[in-house]
Parts: C-alpha cells; sequence; structure tokens
C-alpha cells in the first residue's frame, strides 16, 4: 500500500510540473485559502483547531500545522509520502482520520498538492536567504502604478495571461457607474471619445472626482456599508432629517480625511455644523452597546467579532471574547440624550465584567485587537462611584462631556497609527471598484483569510495613510490602473483573486434607478423610483449574487419602469416611436441603454420582437427598450 502512495504522489508531483512550471510560493496560501483550509474546517478542527487540541496538535492555520504535535511533525514539506496528515487520509491507513469517514480521491490529491507546494516555498525561502537584500526596493510614484506593478508580477508567478485593455466607450460606462452612480450621457460619452491628448482618462477621472455626483453616491455606499439599508422610509427619512446624509456628503466633497469620518462617527461630538450628523451612527443604534461594537468593529478593525461574543473566536484566533467586551466597554457608558440626536457619556460606570463558556470571568477593559489597552483605574470591589460635576469639562452644559471619555479614547487610538483601519478602508474601496477585496470576504479581515496580494495591500494602506487618508487620490489611482481598465475576457477559468480580467459587479438600486432615467432621456434623480427599486434590491456589494423571485418579479412587471418608459414629450422612447426604419430603431435603442451598436444576433431578435409589436403605439419600442434596461448585461458593471 505504501506504494500505490508514493506512486500517486509521484503522479501528482508530474502533474505539478508540467502543467505548473511557473508556479511560486503563492501557490501553497493559494491552495490553503481555496481548499486546504475548508477541508480541514470541516473535517479536523473541531478536535485540532484552536478551542480544543487532541495530541497537542492544531490544524488551524499553515503555521499550527508546521509546528506539528505531541507525535511529532504532522507535514514534511515536499513530501507528502512521509507527511502523516497526508499517509493517515488513506482508506486503509492505521491511525485513520477522519475517524470513520473517508476522504475522497480528489480531497487527498488537494492535501499532496498542498505539501509538494510547500515544499517549493522552502525552496525558494532557501534561496531568498542567500541572496543579498536587494538595494533598489520598489518604489512607486502613485496608487495606480504600485496596483499595476503588484498585479502584474502574480500574473507572472500565476502563469496567467490578463484580458485585453477594454475600449474608452465600456471604460466610459464603467467609470462613470463608479464614480457618478449612473451610465452616462449620449452627451458626455460622445465628448469623452472625442476629447484628445493622452490624459482624457485621467482627465476624467479628475472631474468626476471633484463632481457633486460622487460625494452623493459615495455617500450612498457609505451609508449601506456603515448603517445597513434600515427599514424601508422611516430609517432613510430620518438619516436625512438627523444630517447622516450631510455629514457623509460634506465629507467627501471636502475629501475629509478617512480617519477624521471615523473620529468624529466614534466620538459623536461634531466640532462643526455640518459634522453634526456623524451623531447619528451611534444614535440609531439606540443604547445597544453590543450592536454598536459589532458596527465598529469591520470599519477599524476590518473584520467582525460577533462570534467572540461567548468565547474566543473558534476559527481566527487572534479575535479574543476580550476584544468583544471591550469594544462594548468603549461604548457602555453612552446613552442617547432623548430625541436631540446627541448621545450622552457619563464620567463613571461602565465596569462590568464578561464570562465565558467555562463560568470564568474577567474585567471588561477597554482593549484594541492592535493589542493596546485604554487604561483606566477600576473601582475595588464594593466600592460605590459617586458622580459629580468635577468629572465634566463644563457640569452646565446640555449634554455633558466628561473630562476622561471612554469613546474619546477608544477613538484616538483606533483612527491614529492603526493599520488595520487603513487595510479595512482600502479593501473595501478595492472590492467596491474591482468586485472582489484583495482579503475576501471583505468583513473577515483576519488570519484565516490571507490577502491575494499581501504586498499591494500593504503598500496602499501605508501610502493612504501617509497621505492623511486620502480618499480622491487612492480611488483616483484604483480607476486610472490598467487592472481597472482591463475588459471581461473570454476565458472564466482564471481564478477571480488573480484580478487578470473585469469582474462583474451588480449595480446598486440606486445606479440602476438613475442609468434607467438617463436612458430615458430624463433627468438623473427620480426619488420615488429611487426608493422602488432600493425595495426591490437592497443588496449592496454582496459577497454571491443570486437574483430572487422577487426582483425578477419587479424588473418584469414594475409600474414604475412601466410609466418611465411611455412615450411622453421628448423622452427617449417617444424619439424611438417616430423612427420609421426598424433597423435604425433597434440600432438607437442599444445605444440608448448600452452605447453600443447590436450584434447581428442581437439585431435579428429585436427586429422579430419589433415586428410582432407593430400594432402598439409605440411600435413596440417601449418594451424593446424594457428588456434591454433589465438585461444581465444592463444590471452589471461592465
Amino acid at each position: 500500500m505504501l506504494m500505490i502512495r508514493i506512486g500517486h504522489s509521484a503522479l501528482v508531483l508530474v502533474i505539478v510540473l508540467v502543467c505548473g512550471a511557473r508556479a511560486s510560493a503563492q501557490d501553497s496560501a493559494r491552495l490553503w485559502t481555496q481548499k486546504i483550509q475548508p477541508l480541514l474546517d470541516m473535517h479536523c478542527v473541531k478536535c485540532h483547531g484552536p478551542l480544543e487540541q487532541n495530541g497537542d496538535l492544531n490544524l488551524d492555520t499553515p503555521e499550527a500545522v508546521a509546528r506539528g504535535g505531541s507525535g511529532g511533525k504532522a507535514v514534511v514539506p515536499g513530501a507528502p509520502e512521509n507527511s502523516p496528515l497526508y499517509q493517515y487520509l488513506a482508506p486503509d491507513s492505521d491511525p485513520h482520520m477522519p475517524p470513520e469517514k473517508q476522504l475522497t480521491e480528489g480531497q487527498r490529491s488537494d492535501v499532496s498538492e498542498w505539501i509538494l507546494a510547500l515544499g517549493r516555498d522552502s525552496a525558494e525561502d532557501a534561496g531568498r536567504e542567500n541572496q543579498p537584500p536587494s538595494a533598489n526596493p520598489r518604489v512607486f510614484s502613485s496608487p495606480a502604478e504600485a496596483i499595476d506593478a503588484f498585479i502584474e508580477t502574480g500574473w507572472e508567478q500565476r502563469g496567467v495571461t490578463p484580458a485585453s485593455p477594454t475600449d474608452d466607450r465600456t471604460w466610459c460606462r464603467r467609470v462613470y457607474l463608479d464614480l457618478a452612480g449612473r451610465v452616462p450621457t449620449a452627451d458626455e460619452l460622445h465628448e469623452f471619445l472625442y476629447a484628445s491628448g493622452a490624459n482624457k482618462r485621467r482627465n476624467l477621472v479628475e472631474r468626476l472626482l471633484a463632481s457633486e455626483a460622487f460625494s452623493v453616491h459615495m455617500r450612498e455606499l457609505w451609508d449601506v456599508f456603515l448603517m445597513g439599508r434600515g427599514k424601508r422610509g422611516n430609517s432613510e427619512d430620518r438619516r436625512r432629517e438627523n444630517g447622516w446624509w450631510t455629514f457623509l456628503e460634506v465629507g467627501f466633497r471636502e475629501n475629509r480625511p478617512w480617519n477624521e469620518f471615523v473620529r468624529e462617527m466614534l466620538v459623536a461630538r461634531p466640532q462643526s455644523p455640518s459634522a453634526k450628523g456623524a451623531n447619528w451612527f451611534l444614535y440609531e443604534r439606540r443604547d445597544n452597546h453590543q450592536a454598536i461594537a459589532e458596527a465598529v468593529a469591520p470599519i477599524v478593525y476590518g473584520t467582525k467579532i460577533d462570534c467572540a461574543q461567548c468565547h474566543d473566536h473558534p476559527l481566527a484566533r487572534e479575535i479574543k471574547q476580550a476584544h468583544y467586551w471591550g469594544l462594548v466597554a468603549a461604548f457602555n457608558r453612552s446613552k442617547n440624550a432623548g430625541d436631540s440626536s446627541e448621545v450622552e457619556e457619563s464620567a463613571v460606570g461602565g465596569f462590568v465584567n464578561f464570562t465565558n463558556l467555562r463560568k470564568e470571568s474577567q474585567p471588561a477593559r477597554v482593549a484594541l485587537l492592535t493589542g493596546e489597552v485604554v487604561e483606566e483605574a477600576w473601582p475595588a470591589d464594593g466600592d460605590k462611584q459617586e458622580d459629580h460635576d468635577e468629572n465634566y469639562v463644563d457640569p452646565h452644559a446640555t449634554v455633558r462631556v466628561p473630562k476622561f471619555s471612554r469613546r474619546a479614547a477608544f477613538a484616538q487610538r483606533a483612527t491614529t497609527d492603526n493599520a488595520l483601519l487603513a487595510r479595512a478602508f482600502v479593501n473595501r474601496m478595492w472590492a467596491t471598484l474591482v468586485g472582489r477585496g484583495i482579503v475576501h470576504p471583505v468583513d473577515e479581515m483576519n488570519h484565516r483569510n490571507a490577502p491575494s496580494h499581501p504586498e499591494l495591500l500593504a503598500w496602499l494602506a501605508d501610502d493612504f495613510a501617509a497621505h492623511q487618508y486620502d480618499v480622491r487620490r487612492l480611488i483616483g489611482g484604483v480607476v486610472l490602473s490598467r487592472v481597472y481598465g482591463l475588459s471581461a475576457g473570454a476565458d472564466r477559468s482564471v481564478a477571480p483573486e488573480a484580478f487578470a480580467r473585469a469582474l462583474e459587479r451588480p449595480l446598486t438600486a440606486e445606479q440602476i434607478a438613475r442609468s434607467w432615467q438617463i436612458v430615458c432621456g430624463l433627468p438623473p434623480d427620480d426619488d420615488v423610483l429611487r426608493r422602488e427599486v432600493i425595495a426591490a434590491m437592497p443588496d449592496v456589494m454582496p459577497r454571491d449574487y443570486n437574483a430572487t423571485f422577487q426582483q425578477a418579479q419587479f424588473l418584469a412587471e414594475s409600474q414604475d419602469l412601466a410609466k418611465l418608459l411611455k412615450p411622453a414629450t421628448g423622452n427617449t422612447v417617444e424619439r424611438l416611436a417616430h423612427v420609421d426604419n426598424q433597423e435604425s430603431r433597434v440600432r438607437e435603442a442599444f445605444m440608448a441603454a448600452f452605447q453600443r451598436r447590436p450584434d447581428d444576433e442581437e439585431q435579428m431578435q429585436a427586429l422579430a420582437f419589433l415586428a410582432s409589436q407593430a400594432d402598439a403605439l409605440d411600435g413596440g419600442a417601449g418594451d424593446l427598450l424594457w428588456a434591454l434596461v433589465t438585461s444581465a448585461e444592463f444590471l452589471t458593471t461592465p
């Protein structure tokens, strides 16, 4: 049986050498994330993980696997046949893992391939150790230059050929959707296509970043990222009325540094009239300090901490129960001040203990995931704290400010020299603009989810912080990169994390509503239509996009869309209805919806449809346009 296992490993090695001759150290990380970690999570981590380590063996991370257990090494890099982790998976092995189960041959092959990749890692590491340090570290003049350099290196290491660059027409549509929240008008597209000069893309990006449409679009995105959609109508109206929307819009319009944005939300004591709405981040959560902590963590740490409420995080070992309750403690002296939308903070109290599953209790100190702790003297057991006027900056103020504020102390540490804050924002904006995070999913930036391009994420985060958290510089760099400008390409077998092709992204409800208005030749903003589309299609950046029956029904039967697509003075449907030549009508409909001409098959199908609608008052123009603007092509970023 041993000979069979050796033969199988040799076969895997031949396959790897033939098909992956250009493989690199990134192979093992990719295999771990995509195949090995999910396999071990399903079959092994319950007994060999962060919470329990039978035989002192932890299979939670590659580093833990490499350490082995009380019985010795679990893997020998480059030698699956000598690695117990692989040997024990064989059908007749004794001991056999997993107990009373048998992995498939494909799963065993994945483990073998990963161990072989570890051997290549070790060889490359040894080679690097013998090389003198580089005298010319990589220096880049802009985010776009860094993005292209690091991603292109990844293509070379993976042996991937990127898709060709997209054409100007598609790029213009893409960048308008991403920066203005809508497709361009026919005039805007024409102006860009016929602009001269090598910098026409840069010029358009700079103009869009400075536009009111950009600040509104960013407000819409970050309203959802920070607050969720909320209940239909009521939450939206209250956010608008209480200045939350204004706070976001003004901040993006003025290009306010992101760390200042976050500090104002956490402290909730605005220093200017335009920042008054920052309070709403805390206020809307209505003194639910756990909900506040769970909302803050993805912003300042880039990861959710919900799973650490009752015990240390079962999978991401760096997230402790103390971090969860420490973040709760940062806000547990806070209380909404009636209907004023202001958030009070007491100078005393909030000293609580938390208990784990073993019934062990410890104090909830304000502790950050970065390792920092907000130092504060705790009262002795049994001591009762008295609240006095001298504990406050102005004891007679309507909303008193404590001289020592937990919120302010936490906010200062969370927004100053906190690399996680910059990484979290960079990763989320990258995912928003490119279709997938460098760390994916974006709210799980922990050791379990390795970055696909760690050097790129580190460089962009460092550059973002070094340039005072300049949001426009970061976004402009991404959309001016070669990577952003790739076409979708025909080869869908390339892993999305290679960023070797444009990834399809579903439009937000706001992008859909505005773009429908533009296609129909109307001003982009219609509040009634926007609300109706949001109600049907509320998701923003869903992890997995699958249209629901309700969404399909809305797209097929929406009364608001039907009203929009009726002939009216000056609108697109009226114009199409007056085009006598059917071929021209089809071409103009495609130009209105997609800003491109139909191909031969599309032309033929559209003509057949119009022929079936000859008796319609508009000659079928409205229904043709309806079909186009509810198609997958229209509802995704090109």
